[in-house]
């Protein structure tokens, strides 16, 4: 007789005694109770310790180059780099195309850059005393001056070439010695009438301390092609006494 072919055992399943108490954390898959300290769930194997959702980015972020990239650190410099460019992009716009950050653009490079005098290519007065031409007020000395006749006279400055006006000295009367300067008539108020290129007039009143000696105004005018003084108010007036002007003096920025 031939041998029996050999059959298989059939496994037989053992029931396996629980070996963990079921009162740890439910699993957040299956509800399983497991033991605290555990990664993984005993039963479905899923993962007990569930990382916390990252806060929603604002909209700015998602839009590049702003957003987030999944490798930390990555294309961080290139974002601050173009923060700082676009940040400087709209500073200069606003100082170049509002009138408000052009001026105290024109202010700080007033402020901070050197100036020098310059000098009109010609003087005219609407009225002179004899002897005083409106040209003595441009001459670069003080024993001599502008007489101007009454008040409301005035004298304009041309210039050549169009500039950046910074400041304006006045001296007033008739000479810098202080008994001279009370015998003479002298200014104490003035319209400064200032034209630019375009033809555009700009006005400020000028207040002159009744002293000899210069008196300082700050300016800040671009592409000035004229400067009109025109005399208000005086000091000392008597016949035969004009209203002394002894010089006129003109800044631009260097």
């Amino acid at each position: 007789m031939r041998p029996a072919r050999p059959v298989a055992r059939r496994p037989v399943v053992r029931p396996v005694a629980e070996d963990e108490t079921p009162d740890g954390p439910p699993c957040p898959a299956c509800g399983t109770p497991n033991l605290a300290g555990r990664r993984f769930c005993r039963r479905c194997a899923a993962p007990l310790q569930v990382r916390e959702q990252a806060a929603a980015l604002p909209w700015w972020r998602t839009v590049w180059p702003f957003r987030r990239r999944v490798r930390g650190g990555s294309g961080r410099m290139l974002r601050r780099t173009l923060l700082v460019l676009a940040v400087a992009a709209l500073v200069l716009a606003g100082f170049l195309f509002f009138p408000l950050g052009r001026y105290a653009y024109e202010d700080v490079r007033d402020k901070l850059g050197k100036t020098s005098e310059i000098s009109p290519t010609g003087a005219a007065a609407s009225g002179e005393a004899p002897g005083h031409p409106a040209g003595a007020a441009i001459d670069g000395v003080t024993n001599e001056y502008w007489g101007a006749p009454a008040l409301g006279a005035s004298l304009t400055c041309s210039f050549g070439t169009p500039f950046r006006l910074v400041g304006v000295v006045v001296h007033t009367g008739v000479s810098t010695e202080p008994q001279e300067f009370r015998r003479g008539a002298r200014p104490t108020r003035a319209d400064l009438l200032v034209t630019t290129e375009d033809g555009k007039v700009h006005k400020k009143s000028l207040s002159f301390n009744d002293k000899p000696g210069k008196q300082e105004s700050r300016m800040g005018i671009s592409d000035v092609v004229s400067v009109e003084l025109v005399l208000r108010e005086a000091a000392g007036q008597g016949k035969g006494r004009p209203i002394a002007v002894g010089e006129i003096e003109f800044f631009r920025r260097a």
